[in-house]
Formats: structure tokens, sequence, C-alpha cells
């Protein structure tokens, strides 16, 4: 991992850093899309191999794309569209935050009780700037959020 803190930069490739007692991990993998990098097959291990790098202490995990069934549908296609794989390592993980784009048009926040869903997208799908970003503050104690 190279970081820089002074100007606030890093960049988490199946890693992790820790920021005051909270623990951060970052992964670009998706689920093969068309023909864009970091696409792994969801057929074989090598995506489930990816997910299973997430620590269990993690408290905020940072994913290219989103777990399925968590904003990631688009209008005309009824099937979801994230990762089954995914789903099932943050069902295990429970991390406090995950934050995700990909599926642009799920922007927006979901909770299942115990992780907060963020799809950050701030573009359309037709990669238009459409969607304000997300700005929370966010209590690590009581993992309550507050959208400002």
């Amino acid at each position: 991992m190279d970081s820089v803190y002074g100007g606030l930069v890093s960049y988490l490739e199946d890693d992790g850093t820790n920021i005051g007692d909270v623990n951060v991990w970052g992964s670009p993998w998706q689920p093969e899309f068309m023909n864009w990098a970091f696409n792994l097959s969801r057929q074989g291990t090598e995506l489930n191999d990816k997910w299973n790098l997430i620590p269990e202490n993690t408290d905020i995990l940072i994913t290219h794309g989103p777990p399925y069934g968590y904003l990631d549908k688009l209008p005309d296609i009824p099937q979801n569209l994230g990762c089954e794989l995914l789903r099932e390592r943050v069902k295990e993980v429970k991390p406090k935050i995950h934050v995700f784009g990909h599926i642009h048009y799920g922007h927006g926040y979901t909770t299942n009780g115990e992780t907060h869903f963020i799809n950050a997208a701030v573009l359309n799908e037709e990669y238009q700037h459409e969607y304000k970003p997300l700005n929370v503050e966010w209590n690590p104690e009581t993992n309550e959020l507050e959208f400002v």
C-alpha cells in the first residue's frame, strides 16, 4: 500500500489501512463486465479468493461494485446485478459501512440493520453527472449515520 496522508490519498487494492481506530479495506474487483479492468469470472474461485481477503475486523469496506441485492438494479433489467459472492462475504464480515458504485442507477443508501450500504455513484448510466455526492457524519461507536 502506498499512502500519502498529507494529501489524504490511499490506493487500496486488496489492502487496508487504519485511520484512528477504524479499519478500512479496499478492493477493485467485480464480476466480469464487458472488457473492463479488474474483471474476474463468476465461475471458478478467483473472485471468491479476492473477497476472502477482506479481514474480519473491517469497519469500512470499499469495493467497485455492489453486493447482490443492494442498490444494484437497473430499471429495464429485472435481476439484481451485484455480486453474490461479495454479498456472502459482507454477511460474514459485517462491516459497518460498505461503499461502492458501478451500477450508477443504484445511487443512494440502504441498510440491513448491521451494515450501511452506500452506492456513491455520481454519474448516470450515460456517464453524465447527475447525482450529488452523499456526505455523511458517522459515529463509529453507535454506527449511526447522519446525512449532511
